[in-house]
């Protein structure tokens, strides 16, 4: 009996050591991203928080986003299969952690560049503050544009949204454009309110985005699959019907936790992701907006 008792002790300890095993296993896995290509010379690198962009230029690699932060080998690994050249620019679209978290990865060399808003944004992340070559290097205020010809990159904001700080990165000649967070996907927008974001002022910028920018047929999503500018217009209807149905519960005297619930938005709506909970839920969205409203 006492001899099953220490055999059975000692297939417990086993199994917890092959479980701690393969735990430490599944930690130690590199990480490892997937690629696909939009245009000869632009691709899309998927995985590892916000899209990442590939813009293969005569000079070397343009990257849009760096994803979150140990994703920096991923992100090369597959710039590798694809070209030879260095990385010589990121462009952050904005401030959150899954699209500047890999910036330190790359050498001190290659120039980031951003928004004004954004800097000072990534100013207050302490996950970046106090890596200097994790920061930007350039700003700009309303419009700039980086090398010419066929591998010209023309940068624009027009207002607050998902941040204070949203860039649209356009790739003239290849009619493409990067839109980072402020167009996520077919979903409910995250207004972070915190980093400058604003739900009143959301639909409101990306008009103005899609008035101003011409000539773009494919659109680079922060997070779902790359889209037509046709689906940027109808998501730019999306976030200005939301924001109306919110403002239209407030005025009727409804809380946030009424709007919340029963908020109800025209069928052809209907493949908007919309969630109860979460990052980027309806209820964070209509806190947001009866905030900047002055509703309770």
């Amino acid at each position: 009996m006492k001899r099953a008792r220490i055999l059975g002790a000692v297939l417990a300890v086993g199994g917890v050591l092959v479980a701690a095993g393969a735990a430490r296993g599944q930690q130690d896995k590199p990480n490892v991203a997937t690629i696909q290509k939009v245009n000869d010379s632009l691709y899309v690198i998927l995985g590892g928080g916000g899209n990442t962009a590939a813009f293969l230029t005569d000079k070397g690699v343009v990257l849009v986003d760096t994803k979150l932060a140990n994703w920096g080998q991923a992100i090369l690994d597959k710039v590798r299969t694809i070209t030879d050249k260095p990385v010589t620019t990121i462009i952050n679209t904005h401030t959150h952690a899954d699209h500047v978290g890999s910036n330190e990865f790359f050498p001190a060399s290659v120039e980031i560049v951003v928004h004004e808003n954004t800097k000072a944004n990534m100013e207050k992340m302490d996950a970046v503050k106090t890596k200097p070559h994790a920061m930007p290097d350039r700003t700009y205020k309303d419009r700039l544009s980086l090398m010419s010809g066929k591998d010209q990159i023309d940068l624009y904001y027009f207002g607050r949204a998902h941040t204070s700080g949203d860039t649209f990165v356009v790739f003239p000649q290849l009619r493409t454009m990067h839109a980072g967070d402020v167009f996520p996907g077919k979903q409910l927008p995250f207004m972070d309110a915190a980093n400058g974001g604003s739900g009143v002022a959301y639909p409101e910028t990306l008009a103005k985005a899609t008035a101003g920018i011409k000539n773009v047929d494919t659109v680079i999503t922060g997070h779902s699959t790359v889209m037509r500018w046709a689906d940027l217009v109808e998501f730019t209807d999306f976030t200005r019907t939301f924001l109306d149905a919110v403002r239209t519960s407030m005025k009727a005297g409804k809380t946030i936790e009424q709007t919340a619930a029963e908020i109800k938005l025209p069928a052809k709506f209907v493949g908007y992701a919309m969630p109860a909970s979460g990052f980027a839920a309806v209820p964070g969205a209509v806190k947001t907006i009866y905030g900047e409203l002055g509703g309770k």
